[in-house]
């Protein structure tokens, strides 16, 4: 593999995990998130040999039809999806934030929530998706 290919590269056109999506390529739009190591990344803005080590999670590894993660789910019934291009990273990201100091406001998760756009204007439907799975993993 060429050391320049990106992380996002790697993962849609050599490994064919086509769920992580490419949108602007400049780490600006959030369509390409991942966690490694538990962490969310632009997955462009990232060589592909600099992870070799690393577990890397995508969309496809989160749930599967019939066993969603609780954040699907929750976008599924909250209809924060919309079109579905940028879906993937926005779940993505709402994940990681469920493990990091997000206050419980709806401003708070719009804030960390801030580095994934959402074209189809999805933003209240996504927050709510988000916190109810926060209210729910807290009971």
């Amino acid at each position: 593999m060429d050391p320049r290919t990106t992380l996002l590269d790697c993962l849609r056109e050599t490994i064919h995990l086509t769920g992580t999506k490419k949108g602007c390529d400049h780490g600006q739009c959030g369509a390409c998130t991942v966690h490694i190591n538990g962490r969310r990344v632009n997955s462009c803005l990232t060589f592909a040999a600099m992870h070799q080590a690393d577990e890397i999670t995508t969309i496809e590894g989160l749930g599967e039809p019939g066993r969603l993660h609780p954040m699907q789910a929750a976008f599924v019934e909250h209809d924060g999806y919309q079109c579905g291009y940028y879906t993937s990273g926005q779940i993505m990201s709402a994940v990681a934030l469920l493990k990091e100091p997000c206050g419980p406001s709806d401003m708070d998760v719009k804030e960390y929530l801030g580095g994934n756009i959402c074209r189809c204007g999805a933003y209240p439907n996504i927050v709510a998706a988000v916190q109810a799975v926060r209210r729910h993993s807290l009971l």
